[in-house]
Formats: structure tokens, sequence, C-alpha cells
């Protein structure tokens, strides 16, 4: 991205699963008119209203009978050892117990840890698929001309192929869409709309040739209320020459506007470590302001698969400093790009980070 070009603020929180009842984000959005949401009625087979099949005979009913008690005998034992567990199964009392004493990084929330099922949890890196937590993206168009202005439009579908129409707002949006190149230049951050029927679009121009990758960072929220997070990926073209450019070297220190931006802090594979950025000019503290909510945002990519990092921003007064905690999933190249604001210009400063 070209030094002094204003770009929309970036988004980044925990894959936070909220069960029904929980005060979550604000939501946004709405069920498309006619939409009853009705579960079909499971219906008997023909013939079939409840008991045995007419005409059965003495010997049939007496066999049904003796296999049904034999059922009911091992249901109740089963229902016993559940209710009296053994001393190698553990009970809701001890699984709370275990639990009770675990805490999470500052500046981050309760979340789910996942079941190491899904390739992007078991990673720790999200937008490695268009499909996770029970969600697809699902893109009108994936191909578009090499600096020509378009428009990216896409829905966000369940496991029922039906439109998401309820958002939670998250950093004051309730979508993030995150376009970079597969050599991680090119960086934009936006903000897409919403229609009724779930479509979502927003202006995009892909400046160079070549193979895209665009994240849809966001929290649904079902029919029941359960509010889910989530990063979906998907490629975007723009046919032509494709010349990838070198990763720059790393460094924690840049400049961007007139702005020299640099942080402190190493990340580390597996474990959450702060690291806190300082934003200067002419050698005198620059004053940031708030955007979509914070300080700052932060987005990182990974070399290679590209895969997208949550970063948890800390809660901070007003200054030229702003910490985020982040979790390295593996070893390797990253890219990182810190979004900030002063004097009401919103900047993106961008990192070449490895991590041993």
């Amino acid at each position: 991205m070209a030094d002094g070009h204003p770009v929309e603020g970036g988004r980044s929180g925990p894959a936070d699963a909220h069960p029904v009842g929980d005060a979550g984000p604000p939501v946004f959005g709405m069920r498309p008119a006619g939409d009853e949401r009705a579960e079909p009625i499971d219906t008997l087979p023909t013939g079939v209203v409840g008991g045995p099949p007419v005409g059965a005979d003495r010997s049939t009913l007496r066999l049904a009978l003796t296999v049904g008690g034999l059922v009911l005998a091992v249901l109740l034992g089963f229902g016993l050892g559940r209710a009296n567990p053994g001393p190698g199964t553990p009970s809701a009392t001890s699984v709370a117990a275990a639990t009770a004493d675990h805490t999470h990084a500052p500046g981050t929330g309760a979340h789910d840890h996942g079941d190491g099922t899904d390739q992007a949890a078991d990673s720790g890196a999200g937008g490695l698929s268009v499909s996770s937590a029970g969600y697809t993206l699902t893109p009108s168009a994936v191909e578009f001309g090499v600096g020509r202005a378009g428009e990216f439009r896409f829905q966000v579908r369940d496991e029922r192929r039906r439109p998401v129409t309820r958002f939670a707002v998250v950093h004051d949006k309730p979508m993030h869409l995150v376009v970079v190149r597969r050599d991680l230049s090119g960086y934009q951050h936006l903000h897409p709309t919403m229609a009724p029927d779930g479509t979502w679009s927003v202006p995009l121009t892909l400046g160079q040739a070549g193979v895209w990758r665009a994240y849809a960072d966001f929290t649904a929220v079902a029919d029941d209320g359960r509010q889910t997070a989530a990063t979906l990926g998907v490629d975007l073209v723009a046919p032509g020459g494709y010349a990838p450019r070198p990763l720059p070297a790393p460094a924690t220190t840049t400049t961007v506007d007139g702005f020299t931006v640099g942080y402190e802090g190493t990340p580390e594979v597996g474990k959450a470590v702060p690291l806190r950025f300082t934003v200067s000019a002419g050698g005198a503290p620059a004053a940031l302001e708030r955007y979509l909510g914070a300080y700052g945002h932060l987005v990182a990519l990974r070399e290679g698969d590209l895969g997208y990092l949550h970063v948890h921003p800390v809660a901070t007064p007003a200054g030229d400093r702003v910490t985020f905690w982040v979790t390295a999933p593996g070893p390797g190249r990253y890219r990182m790009y810190l979004d900030f604001q002063v004097a009401g210009v919103v900047r993106t400063a961008e990192f070449t980070l490895t991590v041993p």
C-alpha cells in the first residue's frame, strides 16, 4: 500500500463462541421476509401409529416384550453407571474444579479452545478455507480486472445453505474484510455493507495482477442467539503476468507519511506475548485517536499458507503506545499490518518478523 493512502482500519479478536444467554456485542441484521425457519416435522411410516403393526400374532408380541425388557435393563444399568462414575471418569464437578484456575491473556475474554479437528483451530490461524464453524463464504465472482474499480459481493451461509443476516457488531462494524495479494503486498482493510437478503458488497480494486486472498472476519448470530466468531478466506484473481515481490527484511521500525512506528516484543510459538507499538512524528509522541473503538488494530498473516492470526488488543488510555497480545501458531515469517489514526486520517504501518 502506498504511503499516505488512507485505508480503513483493522479488526482482530478471539474466535469466541458465546452461549445462549450471554450478553454479547450488539446484533446487526434482519431475517428475510417470509422466512419461517421451521424445522420439518418428522412423520411415521405409512401404517404406523405408535404400537405394533396390525395383525401381529401372540408369539411375535411375546418376543417383542422380551427384547424390550432386555433393552430396558441395559439402559437402566447405563444410567446408574453415569450417575455413579468410577474413579477414572471425571464428573461435571471435577471438570469445573480443574478449569477454575484457567486464565486468558490480558485483553482477551473467555473463548472456545476447540477440539483440534478444525485446521484453522488446530494451527491457531484462521482464513485457511471458505468454510469453518458451520459457515461458508460464497462470493458472487472472484475475477477482477487489474487496476479496474469493481465491486466484491458475497454471502455468508449457514449449514443449511441459508444466507446469514444477523451479525454481532465487533469493533464498531458487523463485517471486516481484509484483502491482500499472495506475496503479502497490497493490503486493504474494508467494511462492506449488507443488503436485506444477506449479500455484502464493497468497492474493490486489485492494483496488481496475481492471486489475492480475501478474509471475511465476523461474528454470526444464529436463530437461537448463539454467537460464533469466524474468519473465512477465498482466493480472488486479477489476470495477467504475476511478478511476486520479495518480502521486506524483518525490522522493528518503519515509517509511513512522516510517522515513525516501532514495536517491542518477540512473538513465541504457542504462547501469548505482548507487542507494544509506539507512534511518533518529529521525535515527539503522536496523539493516537480512537478508530473503530481502539487506538490501533493489528492483523498478522503467515507467509506461505496466508494463515490469518486473531490478535487481541489491550484497552489502554490515550497516548502514543498501543499493546497487542500475539500468539504465533508456528515458526516462519509473518507480515503484520498496524492501522492507526492521527488527526482523522488512518494509516497502515507494515512489518516483517521471523518467529524461530
